[in-house]
């Protein structure tokens, strides 16, 4: 290949780039690289033999910048039917809705069903509620209560004298009794824990005989009960106490034909400003503990000095 046809394969090569950008309403690098890359290739397949070769590649350029223009025209086309297919669309649903006739009573007829149903849930709602808090009105109360003898259970004795405590400004007297039912075990074993249960609904019986509807009674063990007394003083609550002692001991109990003897022993204690739950019943435990020691059916008190 001669010089002159050298010169005219680049003339013709740039002739038809710029032809072409012109042509592009956005050209792009990408475009340029694909047309020089193309001439690269056709430069590289012509051959000193071939009589055709300057205008060979030179219809080349031509093809090549062809073939980047059908793609583009293509893209475009494509494109151009997407648009044209939601512009189709858009003008569908809009005769759509505007052929829609919006029947409003019925809607209203609709919401109002709605509405009452809904009221109807909700009235169904707060009629469960009330009836769960009633519910868990009664659980709370029967979980206070022991079940067999139907007083105040441990639980509740631990609630009452931890809000008692928390006062700190008690005016009025207050006294403790622990109550403890002499050889209960031996009772138990000897003529069974029903026997057992029929002597603590006796003693629980008296107790709500001979206390006050104000005074408070718990069971707090097995065999053990906690008399709560309210606005007495020392004296009185002596008489109390030794009145129960008289009137347990004084009754028998028949059980299958045997007549049961039962005494208690009791342990007494007033509140005194300071002191917790653990306190008072640690000093009407050490009051029990002399009862029982100092022979059992009797009463003893611990209460409070001012170096304790």
């Amino acid at each position: 290949m001669q010089k002159e046809d050298l010169k005219s394969l680049v003339t013709q090569m740039y002739e038809e780039l710029i032809n072409n950008i012109d042509s592009q309403e956005e050209a792009n690098k990408e475009q340029v690289v694909t047309f020089l890359q193309d001439a690269i290739s056709t430069i590289y397949s012509i051959t000193n033999d071939q009589i055709d070769s300057v205008e060979h590649a030179k219809h080349a350029f031509i093809n090549a910048y062809r073939e980047i223009a059908e793609k583009s025209l293509s893209s475009y086309k494509d494109t151009n039917e997407v648009f044209e297919e939601l512009t189709q669309i858009h003008q569908q649903t809009l005769q759509e809705c505007s052929e829609i006739h919006i029947d409003l009573p019925s809607i209203t007829e609709k919401f109002t069903l709605i509405q009452d149903q809904m009221s109807e849930e909700v009235l169904r709602a707060n009629k469960v509620i009330t009836d769960l808090s009633l519910k868990v009105k009664d659980l709370e109360r029967t979980s206070n209560l022991d079940p067999l003898t139907k007083v105040f259970n441990r639980r509740a004795l631990t609630t009452y004298l931890d809000t008692l405590c928390e006062r700190k400004n008690i005016t009025d007297q207050l006294h403790l009794l622990l109550l403890d039912i002499d050889d209960f075990k031996k009772i138990n074993d000897t003529y069974g824990h029903i026997a057992g249960d029929k002597i603590l609904i006796f003693i629980t019986n008296t107790l709500r005989k001979t206390l006050r509807d104000g005074d408070k009674i718990f069971r707090y063990g097995g065999e053990e009960f906690i008399v709560i007394l309210n606005r007495i003083d020392n004296a009185t609550c002596k008489e109390i106490a030794h009145r129960i002692l008289k009137l347990i001991s004084s009754n028998q109990l028949i059980y299958k034909g045997n007549s049961l003897n039962v005494t208690i022993s009791i342990g007494t204690t007033s509140y005194h400003s300071g002191d917790t739950p653990e306190t008072i019943i640690n000093r009407a435990d050490k009051a029990l503990y002399k009862s029982k020691n100092g022979g059992k059916n009797q009463m003893n008190s611990e209460f409070k000095t001012n170096g304790n």
